[in-house]
């Protein structure tokens, strides 16, 4: 048996719903599936899924994956990576010319120190809140290259998953981020521009696991 998280909106807010299944072992694409039609299963009588990642059957999902959305023709992935400051180096600017794979398994990201903020075009985030800098570029991401067909299609939506995403090993993940995404359409009809100030502010008030 695994457990893995679903997002989802509740009350105006973004909320985690814990979700047990049967993991089928191993690390092929269709065992991956798997795993997500399992998951999936669990959750289909409270409310439609979409997997967010490359491992989804979904068109809408597999390009809302980090490892597909961009930034500047950038991959989120390598901005995410190549933001990251240490205490020992950083950021390391040249991630944002190799794949997304590469990025994130260059080894100075894990042999430069403790991470002590991030920055994006100049501008620094600090480390808490803990996914506001992977959700600010992921909104980001979405907002440049998402379009209205695709945002009313996320509607649909009651849950969203990732099942690369394990709480143990990470903190960041493309389903919480795209549940922000939702919300900002819902409350907005639209992706507004909004200021770091502005985003930070919406941020703590919705994000709230």
């Amino acid at each position: 048996m695994a457990q893995r998280p679903a997002f989802f909106i509740g009350n105006g807010v973004i909320c985690k719903k814990e979700v047990d299944f049967e993991w089928a072992p191993g690390f092929s694409a269709s065992q991956k599936k798997k795993n997500v039609e399992r998951m999936h299963e669990q959750l289909s009588a409270s409310g439609e899924c979409l997997e967010v990642s490359t491992k989804s059957d979904v068109s809408l999902g597999n390009r809302l994956s980090a490892f597909n959305l961009k930034i500047d023709g950038i991959a989120l992935e390598n901005w995410f990576q190549a933001g990251k400051v240490f205490e020992l180096g950083g950021p390391y600017t040249d991630l944002l010319t190799v794949s997304p794979v590469e990025a994130k398994r260059d080894e100075r990201l894990r042999n430069s120190g403790n991470l002590v903020k991030f920055t994006f075009n100049g501008i620094d985030f600090p480390l808490e809140p803990k996914t506001l800098f992977y959700d600010f570029l992921y909104y980001q991401a979405v907002r440049r290259t998402a379009t209205v067909k695709d945002l009313e299609e996320l509607l649909r939506y009651t849950y969203f998953t990732d099942i690369e995403f394990n709480p143990e090993r990470s903190i960041n993940t493309q389903s919480k981020a795209v549940c922000f995404v939702q919300l900002i359409y819902q409350r907005f009809g639209e992706l507004p521009d909004f200021t770091i100030k502005q985003f930070t502010a919406l941020h703590k008030v919705i994000v709230k696991c």
